[in-house]
């Protein structure tokens, strides 16, 4: 289908003109970004020498170590871990809480329950070997109020000598918007005041970049994220950081190799030169990202649907909720954005199975690196209310293509 020749295009187009306000404010943010990660790069003296890598236990691997003092750069902290070696977002997450949390340690999520496949790290769901609740760990959690972190239950749950507290900022696969990083700089403040040792752990996946500050900047001790999300732009091959105090990352390294080992070992498999290409384009493509979820929700709220975050919120990470109630709505979402990829575009997503997931889940995932949903991808559950979850785009213009093909798909199916 060529896109043009849609008689959505000059509707999508207008959509966009009226976004342009919006747009303007996405970009003061971006360049707010960019700059900040070209001074970091320059202030190591990033060099081609540092490409270079090593064979064996990596033993000193000039890059890995300038990777990991850009990224402590960027996001204001003491030390950080980036390392290729670590899956996921889920497992970067792991890594820290396993790191962390001993026997009989208290653990207090205060932004609801966590995303589903964190909810089987912890126990809350399924029985998985090795899950924290079977070593020993306490959990509890706090539910939102209004969408919103509920500062004022914070104190009382403090009183159980909690160990550590997690906030998840991005809205994962609920009704509520991404926190706002004012949100959680209020938590944390609280957090300090009532139980200045608790550390405070936050999930940054899918927000980074979406601001001018991260949570690293108004207080959290560790923020986590993947590097096939927001800072591997796109380029980054896999991976995942950790970034905080010093001690931390390196009860967390010791973790990722073993004790005595920490930070000092480990291969970055050649992909140094990927992981920084991807954190410099991530500003660039991070905005590309958040302006298609932008249009993707605008376009659907004149349609009528309700839609998460709205249009007039401040928005903190790359996510548009299109909440559907229907199923058939969603499977049918998530292909039409399938035929837009540039690759795998002639692949038919259906909900299956997956691992992590208590429900079944559908994905359209047409990217150059596998799962990678900071590129142009959708996805929800097979739960009520049956909401759409749309995200990532490395061009704008082909987030439009695929809004045109979603456009044309519920018409055909006499959804609009």
């Amino acid at each position: 289908m060529n896109p043009f020749k849609s008689n959505y295009w000059s509707y999508i187009n207008t959509a966009e003109s009226e976004l342009l306000d919006q747009f303007k404010k996405m970009n003061n943010v971006r360049e707010y970004n960019q700059a900040k990660i070209l001074e970091a790069m320059q202030s190591v003296k990033l060099s081609h020498a540092d490409f270079h890598w090593n064979t064996g236990y990596g033993y000193g691997d000039a890059g890995r170590e300038k990777v990991e003092s850009i990224y402590a750069k960027i996001f204001n902290t003491e030390d950080a871990l980036v390392r290729p070696s670590i899956a996921s977002g889920t497992h970067a997450l792991s890594l820290v809480l396993d790191a962390l949390l001993l026997s009989g340690d208290k653990m207090l999520s205060l932004s609801d329950k966590p995303y589903d496949t964190l909810q089987k790290v912890i126990g809350i769901t399924g029985s998985e070997p090795g899950n924290l609740m079977e070593k020993g760990v306490i959990y509890s959690d706090i539910p939102l109020k209004n969408g919103m972190l509920d500062i004022e239950s914070i104190n009382t749950k403090l009183l159980d000598n909690v160990k550590l507290v997690l906030i998840q900022r991005s809205m994962g696969y609920t009704d509520r918007a991404a926190l706002t990083i004012s949100n959680i700089k209020e938590a944390i403040e609280k957090v300090k005041i009532y139980s200045p040792n608790t550390i405070v752990m936050v999930d940054n996946c899918y927000g980074e970049f979406t601001s001018y500050d991260e949570p690293s900047d108004v207080g959290a001790d560790i923020t986590v994220g993947s590097l096939i999300k927001n800072p591997g732009g796109g380029i980054a091959l896999s991976g995942g950081y950790l970034v905080g105090k010093s001690e931390l990352i390196e009860r967390c390294a010791n973790k990722l190799t073993a004790p005595g080992l920490g930070k000092d070992c480990g291969l970055t498999f050649g992909t140094t030169r990927t992981t920084l290409q991807g954190l410099f384009l991530a500003p660039i493509v991070v905005n590309n990202a958040v302006k298609a979820a932008s249009l993707f929700g605008y376009v659907f709220k004149k349609l009528g649907y309700a839609i998460v975050p709205e249009i007039n919120q401040e928005r903190s990470d790359i996510v548009q909720g299109i909440i559907f109630n229907d199923p058939e709505k969603v499977i049918t979402f998530c292909q039409a954005v399938q035929k837009a990829a540039a690759v795998d575009s002639h692949v038919t997503p259906y909900p299956w199975s997956m691992p992590g997931y208590e429900d079944e889940v559908i994905m359209a995932a047409g990217g150059f690196i596998d799962g990678s949903s900071i590129e142009i991808s959708a996805d929800g559950p097979l739960r009520e209310p049956y909401i759409a979850f749309y995200q990532g785009g490395l061009s704008y213009d082909q987030c439009k293509f695929a809004l045109v093909h979603v456009l044309e798909d519920f018409e055909s199916k006499g959804f609009l």
